[in-house]
């Protein structure tokens, strides 16, 4: 499961700049359609996240809410906003500065849980 949801996150983290650069260049049907699909692979991260979180919680028992293993699912849920908030934002044409070092430093924290701490 582990595979699983590490390949989500890389082919939604490749999916986000594919989106980044089609709706950057104008292709706003094509950048709609990789958007869809980039949702999907949210759901898929969510589901092996959730079934891996599961396998610790039951594991940890009641000291699941102060475990690393919390902190990461709250650090994988917010890169995955902050993929959203990116695109919202160059969708809106704002600037997207903030989004990016957003994504970047939830990302870093998300790794550094998964691998690292974990």
């Amino acid at each position: 499961m582990i595979h699983a949801h590490v390949t989500s996150w890389f082919i939604a983290i490749i999916l986000l700049f594919v989106c980044f650069s089609l709706q950057k260049n104008g292709k706003e049907k094509q950048a709609k359609t990789t958007k869809m699909i980039l949702r999907l692979f949210y759901i898929l991260i969510l589901a092996t996240g959730g079934h891996l979180f599961g396998l610790y919680a039951s594991a940890l028992g009641s000291g699941i809410l102060s475990s690393a293993v919390f902190w990461k699912v709250l650090a994988g849920l917010w890169v995955i906003v902050s993929m959203e908030f990116l695109l919202a934002k160059q969708a809106k044409g704002k600037s997207t500065e903030i989004a990016w070092i957003q994504f970047v430093v939830s990302l870093l924290v998300a790794l550094f849980f998964g691998y690292i701490v974990l």
